[in-house]
C-alpha cells in the first residue's frame, strides 16, 4: 500500500459542519485547500481543509511567551500538549476499502463484489461520519488518482498539481464535454492561458469540435507574453486539425493569413440579430414593432438589404394640385415612403435605419459572399475539425455581438436538425451520432448578461442545447454580470484568483460548501494557482495549475503515435 503522512486525528465535527481535526505536526506543514484522507474501519473520507486555528487548553500559555519564560524542554512540551493546531476539514466523498486485506473478511469482501451480491466500490457523496480519533493523513498520489483519475487513462488531462506534494489533479474530458464550463479569474490572472491549456487538451484527445470566438486574436496563431515576452504557443500549431478564420476579406491575423475568411451575406441577417445590439445601437423600444414590418413587406431574406439600400430624409418637390405651390414629399425610395405605405411611424422608421447605419457599413456583411463561409465553418465543425474564428481589426463589441451571435444562431439550427435526425432514423439508416461541439465564449458578461440573456443564442445553449451536443466554455473575468440562471447551468468551473465579493459568489453558486470555499478563492496565488469546481471534478480542490509553455507540449504530444522528434518538428521546436 502507498505511504501516506499522518498529520492528525478527528476530534469533531459532522454532516452540517466541518470536520475538526488535532494536529500531530506543525501548523506551517499544512496549506488551505489540502487534499487529506480520513480512515477508520471499512471506509475512507476524502475532504480538503478550509481553516486553520490555533487553540490553548489554558488561555494563559497562549496568552504569554512560553518560550522565553520557561526552559526549552518545557516550552516543547506545552506546544505540544497545551498549545495546538486544529484543521477545519470540508468533507467530500467516501469510499468503502473493505476489511484488512489480511483478515479472512476481505477475501469474502472481495468474493461478494465479483459475484455481483454486492456493487462494486465507488467514491459517493458523505453521508456518516468517521469516529473520533479516526487517522488523518494527507493524500497521496494514489488517493488523487482514485478521486481525480489516472493520468495515464487517455481522457484524464492533467489541469494542474497538489500545492503540498505536486502530485497531478486530472479533469475528466468524456464529462467536462457534457455540460457548459466557465473559465474565470480577475483582469491578468492567466485565463486565456488556462483556456489554451483546456482546449490544447480536447484536441488532442478528440474528445469534442470546438468553436473559438477569438474576439483579441489571441488563441489562433503564435503570440508573445506581455509580462514575460516569452512565445506563447498558438492552437494553429496543431496544424490541419485546427482552422483559423479571419473576418472579412483580405482579413490578416498578426501577420498571418488564415485558412479562409469569413463574410455574413445580407440575407442571412435576421432581425433577432439586430434586436439583441439594443444596448450597443441604443435602439428604441419601438425597434421590434418597425423590424417586424420590414419583414412582411420585404420577406426574411431581402429585408436588410432592402432597408440598407432606403434614403433616409429624401424628399422631393411637387407642385400641389390644389394650391399650385410647391410641397415636399418623401421620396419614393426613402424609408418615410415606406413607413407611410405600411402603416410605420415615419420617426420610428428613420431612428432605426440612421442607428442600423454602423451595421449597414460593416465591410464584412457583403451581398455576395466569396463563398458560404458559414457553412464551411459548420462542415469543418461536423467532420471534427476545430475553429478559430478570429475578429482581427473588428475588434469592436458591436462586431463581436453581431457576427457571435448570428454565427451560432445558424450552428444551433444545424446541430438541432442533426440531432433530430439521428434520433429519429439514426438506428435505421445508420446515421452517426452528432459530434459535441464547445463554443469558446470571451467577454461572456457582454453577451450573457441579464440584460442580453433572453435575446442571445449563448443563453439559450447554456439552458437546453446539452441534449443537442453542444455546450459552451465562457471565459470571463466578471462573472458576477453573467445572468444567475446562465450561471447555474454551468458544469465545471476553473477559477483563478477573484477579489470582488459579488464574482467569488457567482462562481460558487449552486455549490455545496460554498462558505466554507469562499476564503479560498480570494487567496489563490494570481497566475499560479486556480480552484477546481463542479461537475468535471468529484470535488473541489485548488490546485497549483500547469503551466502553458514548451514543457507542456512535449508532454502533450510525447504519447502519441509519431515520434517525439517529430510532433516537437511540427511545432517548430
Amino acid at each position: 500500500m502507498e505511504q501516506r503522512t499522518q498529520i492528525g486525528y478527528l476530534v469533531g465535527g459532522g454532516l452540517k459542519e466541518s470536520f475538526r481535526v488535532r494536529l500531530t505536526v506543525s501548523s506551517q506543514d499544512i496549506q488551505e485547500g489540502a487534499f487529506v484522507v480520513i480512515r477508520s474501519g471499512l471506509w475512507q473520507y476524502y475532504g480538503i481543509v478550509t481553516d486553520i486555528q490555533l487553540g490553548a487548553t489554558d488561555p494563559r500559555f497562549a496568552d504569554e511567551q512560553t518560550e522565553v519564560r520557561f526552559p526549552p524542554q518545557i516550552a516543547q512540551a506545552l506546544h505540544g500538549q497545551t498549545l495546538y493546531a486544529n484543521l477545519e476539514v470540508l468533507p467530500n466523498l467516501m469510499l468503502e476499502i473493505g476489511p484488512d486485506e489480511t483478515s479472512p473478511d476481505y477475501r469474502q469482501w472481495v468474493s461478494a463484489i465479483d459475484a455481483g451480491l454486492k456493487d462494486r466500490p465507488r467514491p459517493i457523496p458523505v453521508k456518516n461520519v468517521p469516529p473520533h480519533h479516526a487517522e488523518v493523513f494527507l493524500a497521496s498520489e494514489g488517493d488523487i488518482a482514485e478521486i481525480f483519475g489516472d493520468p495515464v487513462e487517455r481522457g484524464n488531462f492533467v489541469i494542474g498539481y497538489t500545492r503540498e506534494q505536486d502530485h497531478p489533479v486530472c479533469i475528466n474530458l468524456e464529462k467536462f464535454v457534457q455540460r457548459s464550463s466557465g473559465v474565470f479569474g480577475a483582469t491578468g490572472t492567466g485565463k486565456s492561458f488556462l483556456t489554451r491549456l483546456v482546449l490544447a487538451g480536447l484536441i488532442h484527445y478528440n474528445k469534442a469540435s470546438v468553436l473559438v470566438l477569438d474576439m483579441h486574436n489571441e488563441y489562433g496563431f503564435d503570440d508573445t507574453a506581455s509580462d514575460s515576452g516569452m512565445r506563447v504557443i498558438g492552437l494553429k500549431k496543431f496544424g490541419s486539425r485546427v482552422q483559423v478564420i479571419g473576418l472579412g476579406a483580405g482579413a490578416s491575423i498578426r501577420g498571418n493569413a488564415p485558412d479562409f475568411n469569413l463574410e455574413v451575406a445580407l440575407r442571412d441577417v435576421r432581425p433577432a440579430d439586430v434586436e439583441m445590439l439594443s444596448r450597443e445601437l441604443n435602439l428604441r423600444e419601438t425597434t421590434p414593432t418597425v423590424l417586424d414590418a420590414l419583414i412582411k413587406s420585404l420577406g426574411p431574406a431581402d429585408w436588410f438589404r432592402r432597408f440598407r439600400e432606403m434614403l433616409n430624409g429624401a424628399t422631393l418637390e411637387v407642385e400641389d394640385e390644389r394650391t399650385g405651390r410647391l410641397k415636399k414629399i418623401p421620396d419614393p425610395n426613402s424609408v418615410a415612403a415606406w413607413a407611410l405605405e405600411n402603416g410605420v411611424n415615419v420617426m420610428a422608421a428613420e431612428a432605426l435605419h440612421s442607428k442600423l447605419g454602423r451595421l449597414f457599413n460593416k465591410p464584412y456583411i457583403v451581398e455576395n459572399p466569396a463563398s458560404d463561409s458559414v457553412g464551411e465553418i459548420i462542415k469543418s465543425l461536423e467532420a471534427g475539425r476545430h475553429v478559430v474564428l478570429s475578429f482581427g481589426e473588428f475588434e469592436s463589441d458591436l462586431d463581436y455581438l453581431f457576427v457571435s451571435n448570428l454565427l451560432t444562431r445558424k450552428i444551433r439550427d444545424a446541430w438541432e436538425k442533426r440531432t433530430n435526425e439521428f434520433r429519429t432514423h439514426g438506428a435505421s439508416t445508420g446515421s452517426a451520432e452528432p459530434r459535441h461541439l464547445i463554443i469558446v465564449v470571451e467577454e461572456a458578461h457582454k453577451l450573457l448578461n441579464r440584460e442580453m440573456a433572453a435575446q442571445t443564442t449563448f443563453a439559450t445553449i447554456a439552458r437546453e442545447l446539452r441534449k443537442y451536443y453542444v455546450t459552451l466554455l465562457i471565459v470571463d473575468q466578471r462573472p458576477s454580470q453573467i445572468y444567475d440562471e446562465v450561471m447555474s447551468q454551468l458544469g465545471t468551473r476553473i477559477s483563478g484568483w477573484l477579489g470582488d465579493d459579488d464574482d467569488i459568489h457567482a462562481v460558487l453558486s449552486g455549490l455545496a460548501g460554498r462558505e466554507a470555499l469562499r476564503g479560498m478563492l480570494a487567496r489563490l496565488q494570481p497566475k499560479e494557482e486556480v480552484l477546481l469546481l463542479g461537475w468535471g471534478v468529484p470535488m473541489p480542490l485548488p490546485v497549483r495549475s500547469r503551466r502553458y509553455d514548451d514543457k507542456f507540449w512535449k508532454e502533450l504530444l510525447g504519447g502519441g503515435r509519431k515520434s517525439e522528434a517529430q510532433n516537437l518538428k511540427e511545432l517548430g521546436f
